[in-house]
């Protein structure tokens, strides 16, 4: 059984891959607006990998015979200025994950939560790869500068990446996906 301190940090957690999901999709449509939709295909895969998240925890709170609580989400900014600020927001808001995970893998080790532990050492090396991924878009995005056909090879570039499905059950068990 989870303790409650867990149960309410990991409810707090899907809250916030959902509202993670919800700001990629916004990212999704401004990329959509202007024109870039293979930076709008980055997002939309960034978006289904932040819901595959919510439901991990989803899962691991169910499988443990807690209450799972959804919250409210806020509506996300829309328009960003250019693609470079909104990688740089992703990038930020990643780093704000990242915070919010290392706060969890606190409160298991103080709870001696070794199942959340376990679960959550996925977390903690997803987060690492995503802060990289947006890290790269990013430094890509700085050495374009204003080029418009840059701009566009990067777009094309962008617009490959595709969402791949965890695997059945992995969600659950904490595997990586």
């Amino acid at each position: 059984m989870i303790k409650k301190r867990m149960q309410d940090a990991m409810n707090d957690q899907i809250q916030h891959e959902m509202a993670s999901a919800y700001l990629y999709l916004a990212m999704a449509a401004d990329f959509h607006a202007k024109g870039l939709d293979g930076m709008a295909q980055w997002m939309k895969v960034q978006t289904q990998e932040e819901m595959v998240h919510a439901m991990r925890f989803f899962a691991h709170i169910d499988e443990r015979n807690g209450r799972v609580e959804l919250k409210a989400l806020m509506a996300p900014q829309k328009e960003w200025t250019s693609p470079l600020a909104a990688f740089e927001a992703a990038y930020k808001h990643e780093q704000f994950i990242t915070g919010r995970i290392d706060e969890l893998a606190k409160i298991a080790r103080e709870e001696n939560d070794n199942a959340a532990l376990m679960m959550l050492q996925w977390f903690v090396n997803e987060q690492i790869e995503e802060e990289a991924n947006v890290s790269k878009v990013i430094d890509l995005l700085k050495l374009v500068g204003d080029s418009g056909q840059g701009l566009l090879m990067a777009d094309r570039e962008l617009g490959a990446r595709v969402f791949v499905p965890p695997p059945a059950g992995a969600a659950a068990a904490g595997t990586p996906v």
